[in-house]
């Protein structure tokens, strides 16, 4: 018996409406399903005071890759929006990412062969104390790089408080790759393209399901067979454990938990992104939302702000997952399930919770627009 679609798409997120888009362009039957009350996964925005507020957590895209950029803007055109957080550490504000800037604010250095010598200066003592065998953990690794300054006022407790572990806990690799600029440079991406879509990403998501049947609301795993049964293929981009029952175990998360609060003023913090890198602040980062979409005097033309505080936390049942555990535990674990995975000639599975690995959103589209439909 003919089934009713060719494809089942499970998650409305990036990965599944660019998925839906491309499907239905080659003329292919499709239905997306999601549990949640509203389509897009996490780049989901709500509007509150007139501000599309990103209830899931900020979402900047960016990317080089020209037909991923081009691709996006012919679903809706994106702004100018560039990321340049700032650093608040015991009240001090410091730009980020590391640059000339930062410098200049933690040690007056105003040239770069200034900034050089204080930063080799800073990371003798630790690329002394490692007699030349690799660094064995974040905090090494870190300390090598920037040196004491940089490491205990802008990295280390930011980065216990996003994973829940001490910095000689965590693997050297995460830090592998920290950006040092040596220019007056806040732009925190090195990529070509950057911004926002305009009017909320909600727009792109609308624009990629154009035409798509959908349902919220609906758990596939709640009446799986049956949901199996409609379609030729699946599209899975929820967690990959759940798929198999769990039966090597269940994979760990990072996830983050928000805070929101509407505020009577039009301009909060003045920026974005304000990351509070103390350990004491329990807090990770405040975004102040209006930031991404409106500048000059549109700020001022809002009279109200919303504002998210993020907290970082284990993730437990319930919970929306969001960071996969890069460790040696959960990594071997997702091998297991990915060996499965790749068995599985009528599902594609895609995504950060379905292929247990953490994706920027412009490669999540490349990825789709790479795969044969």
């Amino acid at each position: 018996m003919e089934k009713k679609y060719d494809f089942l798409i499970v998650g409305s997120g990036l990965f599944g409406a660019t998925f839906a888009y491309r499907a239905r362009k080659a003329g292919k039957r499709c239905l997306v399903i999601d549990k949640r009350a509203h389509l897009g996964g996490n780049v989901y925005c709500e509007k509150v005071e007139g501000i599309n507020v990103h209830k899931y957590g900020a979402h900047i895209f960016h990317t080089s890759n020209k037909a991923v950029w081009d691709f996006v803007n012919s679903i809706v055109e994106f702004n100018r929006y560039t990321n340049s957080p700032v650093a608040n550490y015991k009240g001090k504000l410091y730009n980020l990412p590391f640059n000339m800037n930062t410098f200049y604010q933690m040690w007056g250095v105003k040239t770069p062969e200034e900034a050089r010598a204080k930063i080799e200066e800073q990371k003798a003592d630790a690329v002394a104390s490692l007699n030349g065998r690799e660094p064995a953990n974040l905090e090494e690794q870190a300390l090598t790089l920037v040196g004491r300054d940089i490491f205990e006022k802008l990295i280390k407790g930011y980065t216990e408080k996003q994973w829940g572990r001490k910095c000689v806990d965590l693997p050297a690799f995460i830090i592998k790759r920290l950006p040092v600029r040596l220019a007056f440079d806040n732009n925190y991406f090195n990529d070509r393209y950057q911004g926002i879509p305009m009017g909320g990403y909600n727009k792109l998501i609308d624009g990629l399901l154009s035409g798509v049947e959908t349902q919220v609301n609906v758990d596939f795993f709640d009446d799986r067979a049956r949901w199996e049964s409609i379609a030729d293929k699946i599209v899975f981009t929820g967690k990959l454990d759940e798929f198999y029952g769990y039966r090597f175990g269940k994979l760990e998360y990072r996830t983050v938990r928000f805070e929101n609060e509407t505020l009577d003023m039009p301009n909060y913090q003045g920026n974005a992104v304000v990351n509070y890198t103390e350990r004491e602040v329990p807090y990770t980062r405040i975004i102040e939302h209006k930031h991404f979409e409106m500048f000059g005097q549109d700020v001022y033309d809002c009279p109200k702000t919303v504002v998210s505080r993020e907290y970082s936390t284990e993730w437990t049942e319930g919970m929306e997952p969001y960071y996969p555990v890069n460790d040696s535990r959960n990594n071997e674990l997702a091998e297991k399930y990915r060996a499965l995975a790749a068995q599985e000639p009528s599902v594609i599975f895609g995504g950060r919770l379905a292929e247990y690995k953490y994706y920027d959103m412009a490669p999540i589209i490349e990825r789709v627009l790479n795969l044969e439909i």
